[in-house]
């Protein structure tokens, strides 16, 4: 079990990890040894996840989530196959907070006495303005 924060916790068996080969500069290290870390974490299907936690991180997630609403982070950022490993969970564990977090409330604001008139005068030139293109009266 893993804490995230926010009393959630995760299930280390929840965390399904593939191990690929990275692409990018690294000589002969990236032909031959798989560094980087493919982690999976099925968002709609963990039983650790409070449901209002679930909707905000598939939301958060974006492209990352799948038809399955199964979370894909991929890391190749590190050479070394432990540090980029530690990166992804990191990762889906910041994802996981962010997500902890309930969104304040919007609060209604009024426009202020300043603005108001600001743009009424502004209406008023413009409509001067409009009023100047127009053809002179015929007698």
């Amino acid at each position: 079990m893993i804490m995230v924060g926010h009393g959630i916790v995760i299930d280390d068996a929840e965390i399904e990890e593939a191990f690929v080969r990275a692409s990018g500069p690294g000589g002969q290290n990236v032909n031959k040894v798989s560094t980087a870390v493919q982690l999976r974490f099925d968002v709609r299907r963990s039983p650790n996840l409070p449901e209002a936690v679930r909707a905000r991180l598939e939301r958060l997630a974006g492209q990352r989530l799948t038809q399955d609403g199964v979370l894909i982070i991929g890391a190749q950022r590190f050479r070394s196959l432990e540090r980029n490993r530690d990166d992804a969970r990191e990762r889906l564990f910041d994802l996981i907070r962010r997500a902890a977090i309930p969104p304040t409330p919007r609060r209604p604001t009024r426009p202020t006495l300043g603005s108001k008139k600001r743009r009424l005068e502004g209406k008023a030139k413009r409509a001067t303005v409009k009023g100047m293109r127009r053809n002179p009266p015929t007698d």
